[in-house]
């Protein structure tokens, strides 16, 4: 019973990823489509590995033997998936005590640190607080104005707490990435988390001093910028440069608050969960 549980569950999540990804509608649709996607089938495999393990290779469920394969198949997975957070928590715990050697500097009334590179650079490194680096690059390169508009772009991810959240992302991509497009949905993802940042600092300052900083920021750091990042804030692909250019000077998007029935699906994914109390 618990092979059929598991390989219902496989063909489920495959199913649902295996049509072609393409962005669609505006950036709440694309959003919520986005992160369906990309979390309902690992929730899935995730309860659902965790359902059997709870339930045991012995006795019965609804008349059907319980076995050993879809055990030791599902204690396989959360231990794959285990390791996996981990080797994660452990690259990012390094890269934030990395980030703390470097020495501080007050930026605006925030306090940043400071990267000894002549490379154009800014990022939020690290789990829940992050820490706002910059490079010494980046104040020689822009100027007051275009440094505030790129201080207002962290902030957002600091107000989203951008790096904590895809972190856990990050754990699910590095656990299934072996599903159909979960490359081209954590892609779409990262590229939706920055223009979510561009629009909330759109509100701050002024949407052309933004784009402009963009275009200084990302022709000068293309090459290394990615060097110098933890592994759950990998960078958008560079082609995509134009779309958020565009996004910061159009008319902003008012957003949609998400309903409860637009993450029912999260309690669909916890559905395994529930034949727990018919095994016996």
């Amino acid at each position: 019973m618990h092979l059929v549980m598991i390989l219902g569950a496989l063909g489920l999540a495959w199913f649902l990823r295996c049509g072609e990804f393409e962005p669609m509608g505006n950036w709440t649709e694309r959003w919520q489509r986005a992160l369906l996607l990309f979390l309902f089938p690992q929730l899935l495999l995730l309860m659902t590995a965790l359902a059997v393990c709870c339930m045991g290779p012995q006795g019965q469920m609804v008349g059907l033997q319980a076995g050993w394969l879809g055990y030791l198949l599902a204690l396989g997975f959360l231990g794959f998936a285990g390791v996996s957070g981990l080797k994660l928590a452990s690259e990012g715990w390094r890269s934030l005590r990395q980030v703390r050697s470097y020495s501080e500097i007050n930026l605006e009334g925030k306090i940043a640190r400071i990267l000894e590179t002549d490379v154009p650079f800014s990022a939020q490194i690290g789990f829940w607080q992050s820490s706002l680096v910059v490079s010494q690059g980046l104040l020689k390169t822009l100027d007051q104005a275009h440094l505030d508009a790129v201080l207002a772009h962290e902030q957002a991810h600091y107000y989203y707490r951008d790096t904590f959240w895809f972190f856990w992302l990050g754990w699910l991509r590095r656990m299934t990435g072996w599903l159909p497009n979960t490359e081209a949905l954590w892609q779409e993802l990262l590229l939706l988390r920055e223009l979510r940042a561009d629009q909330w600092a759109v509100n701050q300052v002024d949407a052309l001093l933004l784009a402009e900083s963009l275009l200084q920021v990302v022709s000068s750091s293309m090459i290394l910028s990615e060097d110098f990042c933890a592994a759950f804030s990998c960078s958008v692909p560079r082609n995509r440069l134009a779309e958020r250019i565009d996004a910061i000077l159009a008319e902003p998007e008012s957003p949609v608050e998400s309903s409860f029935w637009g993450w029912s699906w999260v309690i669909l994914a916890s559905l395994p969960l529930v034949t727990v109390p018919f095994h016996s």
